[in-house]
């Protein structure tokens, strides 16, 4: 999702209710999922389209064999979310990925902090990524007063990720109503618009803990919409596109990590 990280928002608050009623257990499911496949293809492919900004863990000594092990360990991680035994172990190993993961990013914004991309489009992807391992820690700590910290992280952090898209959104605005599938009226800038405003509605309410819940229910749908709406028909029509695979995992993880935040309790 480099150029605007979901941009489809057009079902009613009842449908994401319904959606989003047992959010611990579905939004484990997802994220977890997600996590698996995009170990997968990146150790089935070893490209820059398939790692995009993680490709900068190849330049580092051993490089390939960090990579490797970091994204083995994000399958083991997205396989032991699955269960609730070992959901909480996944949890922290999910975390130390996605925070390095994140950190991978930061050589290419030193190198031209001008590019926003570069910020929205690869640091926070990964940052809104270790928020949902984060809440997924939070609904597993039986300590109250640490999942209270936890989750209050993991909301704010997400908040902050939303701004980022915002900004990403505002940006890039053609390259982001050119994602929308010109099927759906009224037109593609139209959406292009109206999710820009969503993402930072978003972001208000996580940062602000105003109806904090409903809004990342309708960002999660929103990113759910976005996975299923613009990158599994690309992905049917041009299977070979090692982007189209990467961009769908992509979004479908921080769909799983927005899920996993809507489900805490220290809202």
């Amino acid at each position: 999702m480099p150029h605007g990280t979901a941009n489809l928002l057009f079902a009613p608050g009842i449908f994401c209710y319904l959606l989003c009623m047992k959010t611990a257990r579905y939004g484990r499911i997802v994220l977890g999922a997600s996590a698996v496949l995009f170990g997968v293809i990146a150790l089935m492919w070893h490209d820059a389209e398939t790692w995009q900004t993680l490709q900068q863990i190849w330049r580092l000594p051993f490089g390939a064999l960090i990579g490797g092990c970091l994204m083995t360990a994000q399958i083991a991680g997205g396989i032991g979310m699955q269960h609730p035994r070992t959901a909480r172990p996944a949890s922290v190993i999910l975390g130390v990925v996605y925070l390095l993961f994140s950190l991978a990013c930061i050589p290419a914004i030193v190198a031209a902090p001008n590019i926003y991309e570069r910020y929205g489009g690869s640091f926070f992807q990964f940052f809104s990524l270790l928020c949902g391992a984060i809440a997924l820690y939070a609904v597993t700590e039986e300590n109250a007063a640490r999942a209270l910290v936890a989750g209050r992280l993991a909301r704010l952090g997400l908040g902050v990720s939303a701004i980022s898209f915002t900004l990403g959104q505002i940006l890039l605005p053609h390259e982001t109503a050119d994602l929308v599938p010109k099927w759906i009226p009224p037109n593609q800038m139209f959406w292009a618009i109206l999710t820009t405003v969503a993402f930072g509605l978003a972001a208000i309410a996580l940062l602000s803990n105003r109806q904090a819940r409903l809004a990342v229910r309708l960002m999660t749908l929103m990113l759910a919409l976005f996975g299923l709406l613009v990158w599994v028909p690309r992905l049917i029509s041009h299977p070979e596109a090692h982007s189209n695979w990467s961009e769908f995992a992509l979004t479908s993880l921080i769909t799983g990590a927005a899920w996993m935040v809507s489900g805490l309790k220290s809202f």
